[in-house]
């Protein structure tokens, strides 16, 4: 389902194309978000201090503008998911098991690989681009999974894991490849000063209020009103404001880091080429592990987003707590979103152009 009235993926035809019955708002996307994209940077670069302003309107280290657009973002599309249904997904051994493995073992193995490679001269954005392949998607990739129509369900269960995963692991994993496997290897070795709390907080705001949200307007509308009218009167005047959300928080974060993005071309063309095969590796191999394991269609593109997505508020806020918001990591956790929201839109409609491919399965994953 997508962020406006598009149809569920139980009566959209397979055979047609992949802008074929989605809503305007949705058909448009990218134009809508190239738009933000240019707005942000050019508001950031040439309106004198906004993004002094904006960084002062925060709250124990979260940026209460980015904090709200994402809250509103993720609102409508967890309110969409049917959480009865969340049992069979956890149940899916095919599913959680291959997440965990790509999200937790090759996601960071591959940054961190990229990395070295392509930045050995680099070690500020080498760092921040590692910090970037530690912090697992939790957020925006709800709204990409969403649009290409996967499994919402599945997605809300693997964010979820990923959030318990991210509280426990994110600051083993960043000494391990910060500090201990760069010794193994006879590299540069750096240390990561990062707090569980932090961890705890970002996953906390960011997942915790839309999900509950979420559930609790699905739970409260389906008593009063029954589940027809939440799903057909409800849901779609909703809709439309995760798109809101998504092109506002676009706006902030790029307006944040207008003038370092607009005057460093040069830096962020080096640190985008590691993000861009990133990007494009976790969501190929995941799409081909999905069609491996025999998935269906909504559940391989759940796996492939939710692997190749990123959290990158949580790592701008640990470059920024840690090396400082004016340093090469905070840039490279930057220019993380910068390269990830285009090729992930691009991403959503090579989905929705090899959905055909998939055999029509019977099997309950595949019921909306």
């Amino acid at each position: 389902m997508t962020t406006g009235s598009a149809p569920s993926p139980a009566t959209e035809s397979a055979s047609e194309g992949p802008t074929g019955k989605l809503s305007t708002l949705d058909r448009f996307l990218p134009v809508w978000i190239a738009a933000a994209m240019v707005v942000g940077l050019l508001a950031g670069r040439w309106v004198p201090g906004l993004d002094e302003g904006l960084d002062a309107v925060a709250v124990d280290g979260i940026s209460l503008p980015i904090a709200l657009g994402l809250l509103v973002m993720m609102y409508p599309v967890l309110a969409k998911v049917r959480y009865d249904r969340l049992g069979s997904v956890t149940r899916d051994r095919r599913l959680l098991w291959p997440s965990l493995l790509l999200n937790w073992l090759i996601g960071p193995a591959l940054m961190f690989a990229l990395a070295w490679l392509l930045l050995p001269d680099l070690p500020e954005y080498r760092t921040g681009l590692i910090i970037v392949g530690l912090a697992r998607c939790i957020a925006m990739v709800i709204i990409w999974n969403d649009l290409a129509c996967g499994d919402r369900e599945a997605a809300a269960v693997l964010v979820a894991l990923n959030s318990v995963f991210q509280v426990v692991m994110f600051g083993v994993l960043g000494w391990f490849y910060l500090s201990v496997l760069p010794g193994w290897l006879g590299l540069e070795v750096t240390d990561l000063a990062v707090s569980g709390w932090e961890i705890a907080k970002n996953v906390l705001i960011f997942l915790g209020i839309p999900l509950a949200a979420g559930y609790l307007s699905r739970r409260l509308g389906e008593r009063a009103k029954g589940r027809a009218w939440y799903e057909t009167r409800f849901l779609p005047r909703v809709g439309p404001l995760a798109l809101y959300g998504l092109l506002f928080t676009i706006v902030i974060l790029f307006a944040l880091q207008g003038e370092q993005i607009t005057t460093r071309p040069l830096d962020v063309a080096r640190i985008a080429l590691p993000l861009l095969v990133y990007f494009a590796a976790m969501w190929a191999g995941a799409y081909a592990l999905g069609k491996a394991l025999s998935l269906s269609y909504q559940r391989t593109t759940t796996l492939a987003f939710t692997a190749a997505g990123n959290n990158f508020e949580l790592a701008i806020a640990v470059a920024i707590a840690t090396f400082g918001a004016t340093s090469g990591q905070a840039l490279a956790g930057v220019v993380g979103p910068l390269i990830e929201v285009p090729v992930l839109v691009a991403l959503v409609y090579v989905s929705l152009r090899l959905r055909p491919r998939f055999a029509r399965s019977t099997t309950p994953e595949s019921i909306p």
